[in-house]
């Protein structure tokens, strides 16, 4: 059992942190404030090679897994800058076409979203649907050598700044007739697919949206894989990619706000000069949540180690206890580093109320906690199926 990195991964982290404070958090507020994206971020961590490294080194990638990736998620957003394209585009859509899609795809899509030129974002939640993903309404139907997309997504990320949606939708098997499920690249221009911006009260350079399916017109080699067989497969290799680098995401978020917070408790005097960090009162809250963000670390980078080992069922148990870990571990750090910093942790300038809608969203997507704890009390304690 070894908890070192690589001498690789080290120098990978080193090399993301550095990018990660020339920017900070003040550049990641103001994009979402003026409502524009982090395009100079993107396109130089893309140039230094730091979005493709899970991918395959033939097709521009660094050749690594889900630990790296985990890493540069973590590191941007200990600096503030928790990129969520990050887990929908390399981590979801790479994974998934690198994996399950054609050589024809590979060598299409993989090189530029290795290098950020190209963005691929995930359309799989439903208004109707929610976490139930058996019970889809959009639907592909077949129309001569084409197919045919029809129904409607919610909460998709980034639509405005990706070429393309990787899709989730039901065709019928004609051996029997039942719905299966398919995933289609669908360029985000295609005529008759639509989106609406939804309002969110998260302070976010990356939009959400609404989309609408009327009919989009895909040729035969949108589909995902070399048949209708790839589909649940390619479902399920994004899932646990996702749900681990949304984790890292909200440990590094967590890391943040407690370094803003100590620092801040080290230094300021209120009582007979000594600093408000002396008190156990300001001190223990910080230690705690320390510790919970430390914790949720570990099972991140077990849950990546595994994935990347191939052990795809302990790697979903892992991955998800490293959600529920960080989701609640990301809240506290923000909520205690605001309790700590007082007034000032409501400001902009103090750098934390900013992440608040962030990582309370964090606990509901893109699994609830409330459904984490489902599986595991099915998977890993043998209870029956509650829902």
């Amino acid at each position: 059992m070894n908890f070192d990195l690589t001498p690789e991964q080290d120098q990978l982290r080193d090399a993301v942190r550095e990018l990660s404070r020339k920017y900070g958090h003040s550049y990641f507020v103001g994009k979402a404030k003026s409502g524009e994206h982090t395009t100079e971020l993107w396109h130089e961590a893309g140039r230094l090679g730091y979005l493709g490294v899970n991918i395959p080194t033939e097709y521009g990638g660094g050749g690594g897994g889900i630990t790296e990736l985990a890493l540069v998620c973590e590191e941007l957003a200990a600096a503030g800058c928790p990129l969520l394209l990050l887990v929908v585009s390399p981590a979801i859509a790479a994974t998934v076409i690198n994996k399950h899609g054609t050589e024809e795809q590979r060598k299409k899509h993989l090189p530029g979203l290795a290098d950020g030129s190209q963005k691929i974002v995930f359309a799989i939640t439903e208004p109707d649907a929610g976490s139930n993903f058996h019970r889809l309404g959009t639907v592909a139907r077949r129309d001569g050598d084409d197919w045919l997309l029809t129904g409607r997504k919610i909460y998709i990320s980034g639509v405005d700044e990706a070429g393309h949606v990787l899709v989730v939708a039901r065709t019928e098997d004609a051996s029997t007739g039942k719905l299966k499920p398919a995933l289609f690249i669908v360029p985000t221009d295609a005529p008759g697919l639509e989106k609406s911006k939804l309002d969110m009260e998260i302070l976010s350079p990356e939009n959400q949206f609404l989309l609408f399916l009327d009919d989009v017109r895909l040729p035969a080699d949108a589909l995902v894989g070399e048949s209708l067989d790839a589909g649940l497969p390619a479902l399920f290799a994004g899932l646990n990619p996702e749900r681990i680098t949304v984790a890292a995401m909200g440990a590094g978020t967590g890391r943040y706000a407690i370094e803003k917070a100590s620092d801040y408790t080290a230094t300021r005097k209120v009582w007979g000069g000594r600093s408000i960090g002396s008190h156990q009162g300001v001190a223990h809250p910080l230690a705690h949540a320390a510790v919970q963000v430390e914790l949720a670390r570990l099972m991140i980078y077990k849950a990546a180690t595994l994935y990347d080992a191939g052990r795809d069922l302990e790697a979903g148990v892992a991955g998800n206890m490293a959600k529920y870990a960080a989701g609640e571990a990301a809240a506290l750090a923000v909520d205690t580093a605001v309790q700590a910093l007082g007034g000032a942790g409501m400001t902009t300038e103090y750098g934390v109320a900013t992440l608040l809608g962030a990582v309370r969203a964090g606990r509901i997507a893109p699994v609830s906690r409330e459904m984490i704890l489902n599986f595991v009390a099915q998977h890993v304690l043998s209870q029956d199926k509650s829902y």
